[in-house]
């Protein structure tokens, strides 16, 4: 039995690319469509906005200074101890009578514990005082 053809030419099998690139191109589509492009940031800021024309009042703030040898100093004033309920006591002695809550703005020395940045955090919260903030410097350009 011989089951070669006859004819004497040989049937080379043939790669046919159409069905595939119609096929990716559905896909294309489908995904173009059913994607959605949202900018998430990963915290939810509220930026604060203000009006040129009329005079901003400014909040009360409560400077708390963390140097590098460990000192914690409120409004100018150094704490002896460094306990949390010490320095929640200072920056409760520190807290206008009344008006707004003031911001408790830490400048922390770029040396300093982490540890002693954590405590004023704390002392903070402690204190009643939620609004904490941190202050920093650009770096000088050489």
């Amino acid at each position: 039995m011989d089951f070669r053809h006859s004819s004497g030419q040989k049937n080379e099998p043939e790669i046919n690319l159409v069905p595939l690139i119609d096929v990716m191109l559905v896909i294309i589509i489908f995904l173009m469509l059913t994607t959605t492009f949202n900018k998430t940031a990963g915290l939810a800021i509220a930026l604060p906005t203000a009006d040129a024309s009329g005079a901003a009042s400014a909040a009360e703030e409560i400077i708390v200074a963390v140097t590098s040898s460990g000192d914690i100093i409120v409004n100018g004033r150094t704490v002896s101890d460094k306990s949390v309920d010490a320095i929640a006591s200072a920056l409760a002695n520190a807290r206008p009578a009344k008006g707004a809550e003031p911001v408790v703005v830490i400048n922390a020395d770029a040396q300093a514990a982490h540890q002693n940045v954590i405590n004023v955090m704390q002392a903070s919260q402690h204190a009643g005082l939620s609004h904490v903030t941190f202050a920093t410097q650009r770096e000088s350009r050489r």
